[in-house]
């Protein structure tokens, strides 16, 4: 018999970071794919940049019939992440982590293109929304700049989106991304070269209008008396700064973090590229390869949001999304203590702010998610080998496995699964969230099955086998709180690997309760956690009673 013992309700800490960790981040854009490459110093802790790779793939250029990824550009992107992968090899680079933005999120075809990448490169790819994009560029602006606790403003000029962000370096006060970008404008409105004043006047008209909701939330999220600093990153606001800098100065900087430059030199400048061709904007000094076919949209939607949210002049930072996910990665490795620290708890933050928002009994649901977690811990590395990263999923379904009652008490189960996949998680990539709302959606009736549209949502075996035995865990956490009155202090599991049996040993709040509900309740629930993991499983009540861990 091989005993396992009952594990402690809190989370394991974290291992003594080692010195120097290179990691690289990948950000799939409309536009480009970039790699960045860091080496952290988990002492500070803080990051260098040790390498930067680009490739202009135009993943937005998509067919403008089906609006999927066209399979020459799918290639390309391809090719190109395979040398970023050579690159990274040759430096050491112990992890990648890549996130997709607009373009692969729009595309019909955006899923199948990441499974292609998985299957090809072994590269795995987080698909991120919108207000997740926004947020991390935050983080990435957080890592590069002193905010002093006052407010500022961030606009990123991305090729499919903008995002426009406020904060004063704790929580973003506002996250917002919008469908204008200098590739989407560029060959969604631009015809004609140069530009005809029609389709100019069109091209300012539209990128305004797009724009007026997110700065009205920024403006309404400010305080009495609060005037904050514009900071601008991205490739287009850094290729404006370096023209600028070059005609005022002669020179371009050696960084441009910390560049200044006016909305008034903005729109000279824009009155400017308006009456150049395509081929007089990239004879321009300062232009980069392909900017110059987007630079006039990117420089539109720039001067349209500067004079919306009334400011007189932009800041340039060039930290954006991918040093955001370094920083994010850090703050998930437990790497940052300090300055950031807040920003660690995002996760928790957004499950709990959605769990009260549908109404969710966060007592009942806690007990639910220690349950979880114990019975997790309890059989990791005998039944399942799944690490912290799916605990801390589990997690997040069991506090909100119940708030599809918010919606109605009959299948509520498919409820909590809708209102989860659409429940803005920050912190979360798409896949995880995916990943969440299908162990909610599994915690009762039937269990995981291929016709089911929402199981056939997760793109690979993995993720599938991950619901699949995680959710019949959550079954029975949600099985041993059955009246929801915390009548279990505490489970035991033994298991005998000879028999392939678990006996789960339930240790009642009260001494005197027969917990007979519970019971029958996982009598009723453990088949398919039976099934899953090919064991019997046998409860039975202790006489003695333990203290409640909480």
């Amino acid at each position: 018999m091989l005993n396992l013992v009952s594990a402690s309700w809190e989370s394991a800490t974290t291992q003594p970071p080692k010195q120097d960790r290179i990691i690289a981040a990948i950000d799939l854009g409309t536009n480009s794919l970039h790699m960045v490459v860091v080496k952290i110093d988990p002492t500070l802790p803080a990051f260098s940049i040790i390498a930067r790779e680009k490739e202009t793939v135009r993943l937005g250029d998509r067919d403008l019939r089906t609006g999927e990824l066209k399979p020459e550009i799918i290639k390309k992107a391809i090719a190109a992440l395979g040398r970023f992968q050579e690159v990274a090899k040759t430096i050491n680079v112990e992890t990648i982590i890549a996130v997709a933005t607009s373009a692969v999120r729009e595309a019909p075809n955006g899923k199948d293109f990441l499974h292609k990448i998985e299957t090809e490169l072994g590269l795995s790819v987080d698909l991120i929304s919108g207000q997740e994009e926004a947020r991390r560029i935050y983080l990435g602006v957080l890592s590069g700049m002193e905010f002093h606790n006052q407010p500022h403003m961030i606009v990123d000029i991305g090729g499919g989106s903008t995002e426009l962000v406020l904060g004063d370096s704790h929580q973003a006060r506002t996250l917002t991304s919008t469908k204008v970008g200098a590739v989407r404008l560029t060959s969604e409105l631009i015809t004609t070269d140069p530009i005809s004043n029609t389709e100019f006047q069109y091209l300012q008209a539209y990128a305004r209008g797009m724009l007026e909701r997110s700065v009205d939330e920024i403006l309404a999220n400010l305080e009495f008396g609060e005037s904050p600093r514009l900071v601008g990153t991205s490739g287009t606001i850094e290729t404006l700064a370096m023209i600028h800098a070059r005609e005022k100065s002669g020179v371009i900087p050696s960084t441009l973090n910390g560049y200044q430059f006016s909305l008034k030199d903005l729109r000279e400048l824009v009155n400017r590229l308006r009456k150049l061709s395509n081929s007089e904007k990239a004879a321009i000094p300062g232009m980069p390869d392909k900017r110059s076919e987007v630079i006039l949209a990117g420089a539109v939607i720039l001067q349209e949001a500067m004079t919306l949210l009334g400011s007189e002049s932009i800041t340039v930072c060039e930290r954006s999304l991918r040093e955001g996910v370094i920083v994010d990665w850090m703050l998930t490795h437990g790497l940052i203590e300090d300055k950031l620290r807040y920003q660690s708890s995002v996760r928790e933050r957004n499950v709990l702010k959605l769990a009260n928002k549908y109404h969710v009994n966060l007592e009942y649901s806690d007990r639910v998610a220690k349950f979880a977690e114990s019975l997790f811990d309890q059989t990791q590395g005998i039944l399942h080998h799944w690490g912290s990263d799916e605990r801390q999923l589990l997690w997040a379904a069991a506090i909100l496995h119940n708030c599809g009652h918010y919606v109605s008490h009959s299948s509520h189960h498919k409820h909590s699964y809708y209102l989860i996949r659409n429940g803005e998680l920050l912190g979360y990539t798409e896949t995880e969230i995916e990943i969440i709302a299908n162990l909610a959606r599994y915690h009762r009736k039937s269990p995981p099955k291929k016709k089911h549209e929402n199981y056939q949502s997760l793109l690979t075996k993995h993720q599938r086998q991950m619901v699949s035995q995680l959710s019949a865990i959550l079954r029975l956490a949600v099985a041993l709180d059955r009246r929801q009155i915390g009548a279990i202090a505490q489970v035991q599991c033994e298991y005998y690997s000879q028999f392939r049996q678990v006996n789960l040993l339930i240790f009642p709040s009260q001494t005197d309760d027969d917990c007979a509900l519970e019971l029958w309740s996982l009598d009723y629930k453990k088949g398919v956690f039976e099934e899953e993991f090919g064991v019997k499983l046998v409860a039975s009540l202790e006489k003695s009673s333990v203290t409640s861990l909480s």
